[in-house]
């Protein structure tokens, strides 16, 4: 008789940096069910928005995700754009560009580095995170800060690049490139890497599209879908760059995903800065408009959706974000189907998950038990000004 038990990792664990429940039941150490649980780390930040002007909650999106902040101001300010009707000058397109794939390099180096000391590679962890020091180096020296750069605006972005800023960006993105080559060494079939996640967590092209799948994930699978590609925002249209497919839908394929874009981001970021064309770098706002629109952009998980309806005011009336991880995290559901105990890390980890920025509030009967669904206008909110 097979042994079954049940195995929850969450809401607090020592290897979840964020809280969620994952429950696994397992026959023999193997996975034969999966539940996930999502909504321990609720913050409010779309209700937040709503209090704030326009440019005012491009800070609050900046929020949601600190590994890819300026991917979540970028979504929100070109949704606003396009809901105001702004023309962003082509200097300001350039500038957003090129720091989004500056943090597209940072995010993708930290998530190799973390797999890599998950299956117990820990001199390749060394290494990733001591060279990925130039990456984060250089936001700091564009923005002043390592972490929310607070570079977009809506209507362009706040800050330029001089000169010299320019020629140590270039310098920067030539002293990593044998770090992004590295990466992908280390996850050929015969690296240290790629030999022991090769295999794991698998997901067919079909399964993949039906289950939602976006980025990385999607991409690893042999779905060919890239918002940069597909639907060119900011400078993108402007630059010549591959989407990056891999065919074995394992974790292994979501890695090299992510390692062979390290290679496109480079090359992305050289060529913007060569090319940025002179002029200003941001627009006046105009006056309010009533309407709506859905707006989203490539993060480095993967396709991130925001919708922002417009009053008349110059507050929106309602902000709603679809970040990648939700897309990503129903994955999982297949994915741990067959898997064994000791493989669960590594495929939990090859979605490269943020539950915090996933998270929404559950309203639960607390007599019952029972959840239910809640809309906006049932809420006991107060008015704009927080009364």
């Amino acid at each position: 008789m097979m042994a079954r038990r049940e195995v929850i990792i969450g809401p607090y664990h020592e290897y979840l940096l964020e809280p969620e429940r994952i429950t696994l039941i397992l026959e023999d150490n193997v996975v034969k069910e999966v539940d996930i649980r999502l909504g321990y780390c609720h913050r409010g930040i779309e209700r937040l928005m709503t209090t704030r002007t326009y440019r005012q909650a491009v800070f609050l999106s900046e929020r949601v995700c600190g590994i890819c902040s300026h991917a979540h101001t970028t979504a929100y300010c070109t949704t606003a754009e396009a809901l105001l009707g702004i023309d962003v000058p082509e200097r300001g397109l350039y500038i957003r560009t090129i720091v989004a794939e500056i943090e597209r390099l940072h995010s993708h180096f930290l998530w190799l580095a973390l797999l890599a000391h998950g299956v117990g590679e820990h001199e390749a962890f060394v290494h990733i995170m001591k060279e990925r020091e130039k990456v984060m180096d250089l936001l700091e020296l564009i923005s002043g800060n390592r972490v929310h750069y607070a570079i977009n605006t809506v209507g362009g972005v706040r800050r330029d690049i001089a000169p010299k800023v320019a020629e140590e960006i270039l310098k920067t993105m030539k002293e990593i490139r044998p770090l992004a080559q590295y990466c992908v060494d280390i996850l050929d079939e015969n690296g240290p890497v790629g030999k022991k996640v090769a295999g794991l967590g698998v997901m067919s092209y079909d399964e993949a599209i039906k289950l939602g799948a976006v980025g990385p994930t999607l991409r690893g699978s042999g779905v060919k879908s890239d918002v940069r590609a597909d639907d060119p925002y900011a400078a993108y249209g402007e630059l010549s760059f591959d989407v990056v497919v891999e065919k074995d839908g394992d974790v292994r394929a979501r890695a090299m995903v992510r390692a062979r874009e390290n290679l496109e981001s480079i090359s992305m970021v050289e060529q913007a800065v060569g090319a940025l064309p002179p002029g200003p770098i941001v627009a006046e706002l105009p006056e309010p408009v009533v309407g709506e629109f859905v707006g989203r952009g490539e993060a480095p998980r993967g396709e991130l959706i925001y919708y922002i309806r417009a009053n008349g005011t110059s507050i929106p009336e309602r902000v709603k974000i679809r970040t990648p991880t939700y897309a990503n995290v129903f994955t999982y559901t297949k994915t741990l189907l067959g898997a064994r105990l000791e493989h669960v890390r590594p495929i939990l980890e090859s979605i490269d998950p943020c539950y915090a920025c996933t998270d929404r509030l559950v309203i639960v009967d607390a007599r019952t038990g029972k959840g239910r669904v809640v809309s906006l206008s049932d809420l006991p909110y107060g008015t704009a000004d927080g009364r």
